[in-house]
């Protein structure tokens, strides 16, 4: 089976009708796209995993369930276990090794992208002029997106071998393209 965009985003919208779920997995998808480009991997298989990575939330919405109920889905679905794989390394209860550069984006990218995008629903501007100085200054209000786990941000960067101030800059430029699809303002 070709892994396809389409392919992809027909599989979430099947399984998730959720506003805020697909502009994530838009937001997820345009940075870990942009990666893809930066360090040579294959695009389209890239983005078509995070648009994936959570698509039976809203079926498996806990962390006993979530992704891991989710994996035979993408395989009856005839998904090749590269995907399957990179989908469930996301998730950190599962402990699963994040030993290629997909599943490292991945990981970086979600919960930042998320970050990123409710940074700019609370500016005038959106995410235009959005500074990675005053997302780290957000990152220390634990009220502000408090279901974005700041440890996983922190992790991500680390992961990816990126300084913060440089995987924010990065992520926050993928997202620009597509501010309009995430409901984000534009100046």
């Amino acid at each position: 089976m070709d892994v396809t965009r389409d392919r992809a985003w027909a599989t979430l919208t099947r399984y998730t009708t959720s506003e805020a779920l697909l502009r994530h997995a838009l937001a997820v998808e345009a940075a870990v796209c942009a990666y893809a480009r930066k360090l040579g991997g294959d695009e389209e298989l890239w983005g078509a995993v995070a648009l994936l990575h959570d698509f039976d939330y809203e079926l498996h919405p806990t962390l006993d369930e979530h992704p891991q109920d989710g994996a035979p889905i993408l395989r009856d679905e005839g998904y090749p276990e590269e995907v399957v794989e990179a989908v469930l390394s996301h998730a950190n209860h599962l402990g699963l090794p994040r030993d290629t550069p997909l599943k490292r984006a991945l990981f970086a990218c979600d919960e930042l992208a998320g970050f990123i995008h409710a940074c700019g629903l609370v500016r005038p501007d959106g995410i235009d002029t959005l500074e990675p100085r005053s997302v780290k200054k957000k990152l220390k209000q634990p009220s502000f997106a408090s279901g974005v786990s700041r440890e996983d941000v922190y992790e991500g960067a680390e992961l990816l071998g990126v300084d913060l101030d440089e995987h924010i800059a990065f992520v926050t430029e993928a997202l620009r393209p597509v501010a309009p699809q995430l409901g984000l303002r534009t100046a």
